[in-house]
């Protein structure tokens, strides 16, 4: 992943980077907006068309398949299925045919109430009327969720955008620093008295396992088996197994890993009862690192299936690709380091303390190392952004704000599809592409060249492109004319 973490260095354009002054916004180009935007038609209507026929198509494919994996991992009931399953699905999939249609409409509109292009006009423009419309077709209950999402985009291109002019300058390694930070917040809250709640609680149980739960006393009261009534000691309980019929190898094998396990350095304040603090944070490693390798692994295996008879060395790569030990060892790494960091303050400290866990959670934090991701890093902080919100107004020390959501998620759009007209490579690949998959390629089609005016170098990841354009309908003589059939 790209570093994200900033520094400002001054407000110089940095050499060879796109300069944005006051006297940029301000300049226009004469163009309509069959020569910028929709260059395949002539028609401003047809192209809408084309665009919302082929987002609807897209839509469709990406919506129907998420929703019903969804749908089968909660165990949902019959009712859903009969009932919530195609509308749910046909809500989501017209929030976005309409996010892609409303735009190239808004494009047009914007074009002929203002006579010319403007440099925010034709992405930021056009995109901020258009998103804001078609977050409210979609259900309140995924506003937020798409909110964060863009919002993580967006503040992405900026910076991005910010360090193409020179304004800030990425510092190494700025994404697990960020990382870090985030970790030991989110770690701090897991212990503390109602700091998380939902979905983060549940998470980060999963991840760190019930024995970090937060019991909120400040010294754990020692648990000794050997005198605990109605319970018998691990002693006579072997005894009582030595006296059954010979075990299996793996039987005898667990009871010594067992018996391994329970023997060694375990503090007074650890609750994990059946492990001593080695085994502990060893377990957490080998079972996080399975889970990493394993949700790799079923990433990469669909596609490899479409290719088992033609190419069946692509499943075998797919199964030991780098990326997959990667994550498993971010996730193993980070489970372990927090374990054993935790156990080690209890050692040092003799006692159980939440403040333990901002320590931990921020070194645990470095094992991004492994795994580099300026997504997972910038997205986690967003919703720590808004976890930090919440609790605010729920203290009475934020103001509420109603709709904060579609209008957040609006201008983050907006950016988003500003950096896609006007600066691409400011955008994150992977949401370039799913524009495009969007709109079929057409996203592409856009004359960037004539957008190059603006000092953004529009066209520099499109290898030259010029369309051609019929003359008939241009304002400005085209550099490539369409050929006329009479």
């Amino acid at each position: 992943g790209a570093d994200l973490w900033p520094v400002l260095r001054g407000a110089g354009a940095g050499a060879g980077g796109p300069v944005i002054t006051m006297a940029a916004f301000s300049k226009s180009i004469p163009h309509n907006c069959y020569e910028i935007g929709h260059t395949w038609s002539t028609s401003c209507t047809t192209a809408t068309l084309h665009v919302t026929v082929g987002a609807l198509q897209e839509s469709l494919k990406i919506y129907a398949p998420l929703y019903i994996i969804a749908a089968i991992l909660r165990r949902r009931k019959l009712d859903y299925y009969t009932h919530k399953l195609l509308p749910e699905i046909l809500q989501s999939t017209s929030f976005l045919t309409a996010n892609g249609g409303l735009y190239i409409m808004f494009f047009c509109i914007l074009r002929k109430l203002l006579g010319k292009f403007y440099v925010w006009s034709a992405g930021f423009g056009a995109a901020l009327p258009a998103s804001y419309l078609a977050i409210l077709i979609e259900r309140k209950s995924r506003r937020g969720l798409l909110t964060i999402y863009m919002a993580n985009l967006a503040t992405e291109s900026i910076f991005r955008m910010a360090v193409t002019r020179g304004l800030l300058t990425p510092v190494k390694h700025g994404e697990v620093l960020l990382f870090c930070f985030t970790a030991a917040l989110y770690m701090f809250f897991f212990r503390c008295k109602d700091g998380l709640k939902g979905f983060a609680f549940s998470a980060l149980k999963f991840i760190v396992g019930k024995e970090e739960i937060p019991t909120h006393s400040v010294v754990a009261e020692p648990r000794n088996p050997s005198t605990t009534s109605g319970h018998i000691t691990e002693h006579q309980a072997l005894e009582g197994r030595t006296k059954k019929t010979k075990k299996s190898f793996i039987a005898l094998t667990r009871q010594l890993i067992a018996r391994i396990c329970k023997r060694g350095p375990r503090h007074r304040c650890c609750k994990h009862y059946d492990d001593n603090c080695i085994s502990y944070c060893v377990k957490g490693f080998i079972r996080m690192f399975g889970v990493g390798y394993l949700i790799q692994c079923c990433l990469r295996i669909p596609s490899a299936f479409r290719h088992l008879f033609t190419k069946p060395s692509r499943l075998l790569s797919a199964l030991y690709n780098k990326e997959n030990f990667q994550l498993g060892a971010f996730l193993g790494s980070f489970v372990s380091i927090y374990k054993g960091t935790s156990c080690f303050l209890r050692w040092v400290r003799n006692l159980d303390d939440e403040l333990h866990a901002l320590i931990a959670g921020f070194l645990a934090g470095m094992s991004m190392m492994f795994y580099k991701s300026t997504s997972i890093s910038t997205y986690l902080a967003s919703k720590l952004v808004e976890t930090l919100y919440f609790k605010g107004i729920e203290a009475g020390k934020c103001p509420y704000f109603a709709h904060a959501d579609t209008i957040i998620y609006a201008i983050s759009t907006a950016v988003c599809f500003q950096a896609a007209v006007m600066e691409v490579q400011n955008l994150r690949p992977s949401y370039w592409k799913f524009l495009l998959r969007l709109t079929k390629g057409k996203f592409a089609l856009m004359n960037r060249r004539a957008l190059d005016v603006f000092g953004t170098h529009a066209s520099r990841d499109f290898k030259g492109f010029i369309p051609r354009l019929d003359p008939r309908y241009t304002l400005i003589k085209p550099e490539l004319e369409l050929e006329l059939h009479s």
